[in-house]
């Protein structure tokens, strides 16, 4: 496969979800190294991220990515990603080999529907062959604002537990969106209904950078 080495930077637009997620069923999908941020008594907040690269000088690709609860560990405050899915080989062994990150290919079908009355103007769904992972409805968003903004994620490779920062630059809008995940989807227990929020990036520009080993784990992670 060939991909270029961290960092990567990628440019295009995306849409996240923000929800509430009960601490209970975030839990069994973090290593219990990370500590879970609550924000209300039993709730963290994840979301669901979905992006299309398609002016990165990296590679072109759709992307989705299922983060179950904000974390810590060692000061740093981020989000795990639980799952995640692209349409491009070479993503697949970038992500896997260089972050840890346990990602599959996925087929990604970005429409237009103005005609459908609901409100929704465009939408998104994700498959894995016969099976729907997700599928999400959204409007047309206003005028956004400029937003620069750095976070950590967190992933495992071996027995490492490992941190890599992002710095995100976009105009954000708010928008209204109507999130579908069918049971039968791996992430499909997780509790994520409709959003609390959702944000539209336009104008994407996303620097992933390399990652750091925050610490040796005593076995490797088992991604569910």
């Amino acid at each position: 496969m060939a991909y270029p080495q961290a960092p990567w930077t990628l440019k295009g637009y995306a849409l996240q979800t923000v929800h509430l997620i009960d601490v209970a069923d975030a839990r069994p999908l973090i290593p219990p190294e990370l500590d879970i941020v609550s924000v209300f008594p039993g709730k963290t907040i994840g979301g669901v991220y979905l992006s299309y690269y398609g002016q990165s000088p990296v590679m072109e690709y759709s992307e989705l990515i299922v983060a179950p609860g904000m974390v810590s560990h060692s000061g740093k405050v981020g989000g795990w990603v639980s799952h995640i899915y692209v349409d491009n080989p070479d993503s697949v062994a970038g992500g896997r080999e260089i972050w840890g990150l346990p990602k599959e290919m996925a087929d990604f079908t970005w429409e237009r529907d103005d005609s459908s009355g609901s409100g929704y103007s465009d939408r998104v769904t994700v498959r894995q062959g016969e099976r729907t992972l997700c599928r999400l409805r959204y409007s047309q968003q206003g005028l956004g604002l400029p937003l620069p903004l750095s976070f950590y994620g967190f992933s495992t490779q071996d027995s490492k537990l490992l941190a890599y920062k992002a710095d995100l630059e976009s105009r954000l809008g708010l928008v209204s969106s109507n999130l579908e995940i069918p049971s039968e989807s791996p992430f499909g227990n997780l509790g994520l209904k409709q959003p609390w929020l959702t944000g539209h990036c336009k104008e994407l520009r996303l620097v992933v950078n390399a990652p750091e080993v925050v610490q040796q784990r005593g076995a490797e992670f088992s991604y569910q």
